[in-house]
C-alpha cells in the first residue's frame, strides 16, 4: 500500500510539473510572438515614415523647381515688356521725326497730311468697300430670307385644309308653287313679317321650286334659312308662326355657334375658354373673308402659328391661342371707332387673357406696336393662310386692277423705264434707265418704291420688288 501511494504522489507531481512546463512554454511563445509583432509594426511605421519623408522631400524639391521656373518666366516676361516699351518709344521717336521731316519737306500740317491720306485711301478703296458692304448685306438678307422661307414652307406643307367658298345668298327648296303665294301672304304680310324678324331679304321670283334668302350678315342669313325651312316643312304660315320659328332658329344658331367654338378649341388641343369667346368663335363660322370661311381661317392660322413657333423655339401654346383668336373681333357687334383687331383685343383683355395673346391680336394689322414675337407670327400666318392658292377667290377685274396699280406706282418715279407685276401682284419688276440711275441710286429707288407701295396699296401677304439696272456696251471689230 505505501508503494502504491508513493506512485500516486509521483504521478501527480509529474502531471503538475508537465502542466507548469506547458503553461510556461505557451506563455513564452505568446510573449515571443507579441514581441515579433511589435517589432514588425515598428519596422513598418518607420518604413512608412521614411517613405512619407522622401515623398515630402520630392514634392518640396519639385515646388522649388517650379518656383524657380516661374521666377525665370516672370523675369523673361519683364525683359520682353521692357524691350517692347523700348521699341514702342523708339517707334514713337521715329514717327515724330518722320512727321517733322514730312512737314519740313511738304510744308503741310499733320491734319492736312491726315486728310490727304484719307482721301487717297477713299479714292483707292472706297468703291471696293461699297461693293464689300453691299455684298455682305445682301448675303445676310439672302440667308435670312432663305431661313424664313424654309420655316414658313415647312409649316405650310404640314397644313392640309379644304377650300370653301360661300355666297351672300342661299336658296331654299319649296315643295310646290303654291307655297310661294302662302309665303307672301295676303297683301305681303307674311313676307314683311319674315324680313322684319330676320333682317334678311326673301326673294321669290319665277324660278320654280326655289326661294332665295339674301343678307350680308351671315348669322342672320343662317337664322333666316333655318326658320324658312321650318316654316315650309310645317306648312302653316302666319305672322305669329314666323316669329316663333325665327326665335327658335336664333336659339339654335347660338347653340350651334357654341358647339362649333368648343370643337375648334378642343380640336386644337387648347384648354376650354370662356363661354363668350367660344360662342364668338362659333359665329365666325358663318362669316366670310374674301369668300374664305373665317372660323376655318382662324383654325388654320392657329395651326400655322403653333408650327412656326415650334420652328423658332418659342412656346407654341400662346401662339396657337393668338392665331385662333386674332379675328375674334369680326364676330363682335360694331363699336364706335374700333377695328375688329382692337375690339377683339379689348374683349380678351377684359376676360383676363394672356397679355402676349392680347398684344398679338391687337397688333396683327400693325395698329399697335408688337411687344413679343407672337404678333409677327400671327401676321405671317394670317398672310400665308389668306394668300395660299385657292384660299380666297378674286375676280379677274380686281386682279387686273391690283396689278395695274402696282405698275403705276413704280412708273411714277423718275428714271423708271418699265414696270411689270407678276404672280398675282406678289412680285414687281422695275427696269430703270442706267443713264439716269446709278448703282447707289438704284438701291435708294427700290427702297422708295417699297415705301410707296406700303403707304398707298392694300394687299394680302408681301410684294417683292426687283429693280433691274442693265447697261450694255457693244463694239464691232472689222
Amino acid at each position: 500500500m505505501p508503494v502504491a501511494a508513493d506512485q500516486s504522489i509521483l504521478a501527480a507531481v509529474a502531471f503538475s510539473s508537465g502542466a507548469i512546463v506547458a503553461y510556461a512554454v505557451a506563455k513564452w511563445r505568446e510573449n515571443t510572438l507579441g514581441s515579433i509583432r511589435d517589432a514588425r509594426l515598428r519596422t513598418e511605421v518607420d518604413f512608412t515614415r521614411r517613405e512619407a519623408t522622401v515623398e515630402a522631400a520630392e514634392l518640396h524639391s519639385k515646388a522649388e523647381a517650379e518656383k524657380r521656373e516661374a521666377a525665370g518666366l516672370k523675369a523673361a516676361a519683364e525683359d520682353e515688356a521692357r524691350t517692347a516699351n523700348e521699341m514702342r518709344a523708339d517707334n514713337e521717336r521715329q514717327r515724330e521725326f518722320l512727321q517733322r521731316e514730312l512737314q519740313r519737306l511738304g510744308k503741310i500740317s499733320p491734319e492736312e497730311a491726315r486728310q490727304l491720306l484719307l482721301e487717297k485711301m477713299r479714292a483707292e478703296y472706297g468703291e471696293e468697300a461699297q461693293h464689300l458692304r453691299r455684298g455682305l448685306l445682301d448675303q445676310v438678307e439672302h440667308d435670312i430670307d432663305d431661313e424664313a422661307r424654309r420655316k414658313l414652307l415647312s409649316a405650310m406643307q404640314r397644313l392640309t385644309t379644304t377650300t370653301t367658298q360661300d355666297a351672300t345668298a342661299i336658296s331654299v327648296s319649296l315643295p310646290n308653287e303654291d307655297m310661294k303665294g302662302r309665303l307672301i301672304g295676303r297683301e305681303g304680310r307674311n313676307i314683311r313679317t319674315f324680313e322684319q324678324s330676320t333682317g334678311a331679304t326673301l326673294l321669290i321670283d319665277e324660278t320654280p321650286g326655289l326661294a332665295i334668302v339674301s343678307c350680308f350678315d351671315p348669322v342672320r342669313r343662317e337664322i333666316a334659312r333655318i326658320a324658312l325651312e321650318r316654316i315650309v316643312k310645317d306648312g302653316r304660315i302666319s305672322p305669329g308662326l314666323i316669329e316663333d320659328s325665327v326665335r327658335s332658329a336664333g336659339e339654335e344658331v347660338v347653340k350651334h355657334a357654341r358647339r362649333l367654338g368648343r370643337e375648334a378649341v378642343r380640336d386644337l388641343g387648347l384648354p376650354p375658354m370662356d363661354a363668350t369667346v367660344e360662342e364668338l368663335l362659333g359665329r365666325l363660322h358663318f362669316r366670310l373673308s374674301a369668300n374664305q370661311n373665317t372660323l376655318a381661317h382662324s383654325i388654320e392660322v392657329a395651326q400655322l402659328c403653333a408650327m412656326l413657333a415650334a420652328e423658332i423655339g418659342i412656346d407654341p401654346i400662346p401662339a396657337k391661342r393668338a392665331g385662333l383668336l386674332h379675328d375674334l373681333g369680326k364676330a363682335i357687334e360694331a363699336e364706335a371707332g374700333s377695328s375688329h383687331a382692337l375690339a377683339g383685343a379689348a374683349l380678351l383683355r377684359r376676360l383676363g387673357e394672356d397679355l402676349r395673346v392680347v398684344n398679338a391680336v391687337a397688333g396683327h394689322h400693325r395698329e399697335v406696336e408688337a411687344e413679343s414675337l407672337y404678333a409677327p407670327l400671327v401676321m405671317i400666318a394670317d398672310a400665308a393662310s389668306g394668300s395660299r392658292p385657292g384660299a380666297r377667290s378674286s375676280t379677274l377685274e380686281s386682279y387686273a386692277q391690283r396689278v395695274r396699280r402696282l405698275e403705276e406706282v413704280a412708273l411714277a418715279f423718275e428714271g423708271v423705264r418699265e414696270a411689270y407685276a407678276f404672280q398675282s401682284g406678289r412680285e414687281l419688276r422695275v427696269i430703270v434707265d442706267p443713264g439716269k440711275v446709278d448703282d447707289f441710286g438704284a438701291t435708294e429707288l427700290a427702297r422708295r418704291i417699297r415705301l410707296k407701295v406700303e403707304e398707298t396699296l392694300s394687299y394680302q401677304g408681301t410684294v417683292k420688288i426687283v429693280l433691274i439696272r442693265e447697261q450694255r456696251f457693244t463694239e464691232e471689230a472689222r
